[in-house]
């Protein structure tokens, strides 16, 4: 079960020019006879999961009951450490277009893939031969010819030419082993087929071998399944005293739409959710004591868009197995130390 939101000890609050109470109090010692030791089951039951909003391409959920440093964990695990499948190497047999081969070998890589990566291993180095088990190969194959018969005072490109834009739906996917079988139904592809990558023009060229292989963030940002992750606090607006009438208009005009109402002449906080916490309320004299601006500690508001590779909904899951997987590696690490020195003793 959540704790209140006006406990203060939960607040971190928004002054007009600084924030106050930054760190938390609820520690060890601090307050005479209260136990704040770290405890399990307390930890359970103050422990508050909410999905909020979930599309097909994001989800917002609420986290309560964790330290900053465990959100900010999972949310930099998301980011850099969650793996994906993008290109890595790429043949360029012919490119007479107008731009650079590394620039469009650069665009082409960053292109998000349509790829499982749990369907793949990762590389066993950087100079292993490429396998079915570890690779996947896509050709890029386009040439812009003059379509016949177009009258000669016709400026749009898409009626005078044959494949002028490039479009990474052209990407084709070159199975190889048994690869046909293990991607049934579900062909390897971009994310989104209508990414540009190139404009070409009469009797212009490219011809590309691609490889894509499994990575982390951490090595490069095109292997991050995440366009964004971040999170918030949630805003906690606390009325001092009534608002006067004549003032309550513009009151409600000093937050975002929605947060504020208007029932029976009274001030409503309707939605603090929606609250940017910008601190326009604090600005004005008349309001400067009746009102005070907080955000909660401990309850974080997640926003995570995935770029496509994952459904939104298992981004977060993925995150915590490789958490899981980093303390057991920890917590063998340390059975190992403990061990060296009870034989060296």
């Amino acid at each position: 079960m959540s704790r209140s939101l006006d406990d203060t000890r939960r607040h971190v609050q928004v002054l007009p020019e600084r924030i106050g109470a930054v760190a938390g109090s609820e520690f060890p010692g601090h307050y005479p006879g209260e136990d704040h030791s770290w405890n399990l089951q307390k930890f359970k039951e103050n422990l508050i999961t909410s999905v909020q909003r979930l599309t097909p391409s994001t989800v917002e959920f609420d986290l309560v009951g964790v330290d900053a440093s465990i959100a900010n964990a999972l949310r930099r695990v998301m980011i850099a450490e969650v793996p994906t499948i993008a290109i890595e190497e790429i043949y360029v047999w012919n490119n007479t277009s107008i731009m650079q081969d590394e620039v469009l070998c650069h665009r082409v890589g960053l292109v998000p893939l349509k790829i499982d990566p749990r369907s793949l291993k990762y590389r066993p180095s950087p100079h292993s031969a490429p396998h079915e088990t570890d690779t996947i190969v896509f050709d890029l194959s386009v040439r812009c010819d003059r379509k016949p018969g177009v009258d000669k005072s016709e400026k749009d490109p898409k009626k005078l030419y044959y494949d002028s834009n490039v479009f990474t739906g052209m990407m084709k996917w070159s199975p190889s082993g048994d690869q046909s079988k293990k991607y049934k139904g579900k062909n390897p592809k971009p994310v989104d087929k209508d990414i540009l990558l190139c404009k070409l023009r009469p009797g212009q060229q490219i011809d590309l071998h691609c490889f894509a292989r499994k990575g982390v963030g951490m090595d490069h940002a095109k292997f991050s399944p995440v366009a964004t992750a971040s999170y918030r606090l949630l805003p906690h607006i606390i009325l001092r005293e009534p608002i006067p009438i004549e003032h309550q208009e513009k009151f409600k005009n000093c937050f975002p739409e929605g947060v504020v109402e208007i029932e029976n002449d009274q001030v409503v906080i309707k939605n603090p959710r929606k609250d940017t916490v910008s601190r326009e309320v604090l600005r004005h004299p008349e309001f400067s004591d009746k009102v005070s601006l907080n955000r909660i500690r401990d309850h974080f508001i997640f926003n995570v868009e995935s770029t496509g590779q994952y459904n939104p909904e298992e981004l977060v899951p993925e995150a915590i197995k490789i958490l899981l997987n980093k303390i057991t590696a920890v917590e063998e690490g340390l059975d190992k130390l403990f061990a060296t020195e009870g034989q060296v003793a």
